[in-house]
Order: C-alpha cells, then structure tokens, then sequence
C-alpha cells in the first residue's frame, strides 16, 4: 500500500523536556500549520503539550 502526501506521519515531541514522542497522521489540507496537541507524557506522569517536530 502507497503512502500519501496527503496524509504523511507526524512526530509529536513532548514540550516537558523528556523527549518522549508520539507518532500519527494528518491531513495536510485541513491543517498545514504545526499541529499541538495535550497528550500524557508518562515520563512526567501528567498531560503536557505535545507539538509537531519535522
């Protein structure tokens, strides 16, 4: 199955500092900015913001 630019994998890198990352998908057309998101960082044991690294 091809990829598509469309829809490429994203690295979400942890603001706290611990360098634990997430890895998704976006959809490029509905969002071309840097995505941010509040995930739970487990290194830290609590929700902090997560951003896009590319």
């Amino acid at each position: 199955m091809a990829r598509s630019n469309l829809r490429p994998v994203i690295r979400l890198r942890s603001t706290a500092g611990t360098g634990f990352t997430y890895v998704s998908s976006k959809n490029r057309r509905e969002h071309p900015d840097r995505l941010t998101l509040m995930k739970y960082d487990p290194i830290v044991r609590k929700h902090v913001l997560f951003r896009e690294e590319r």
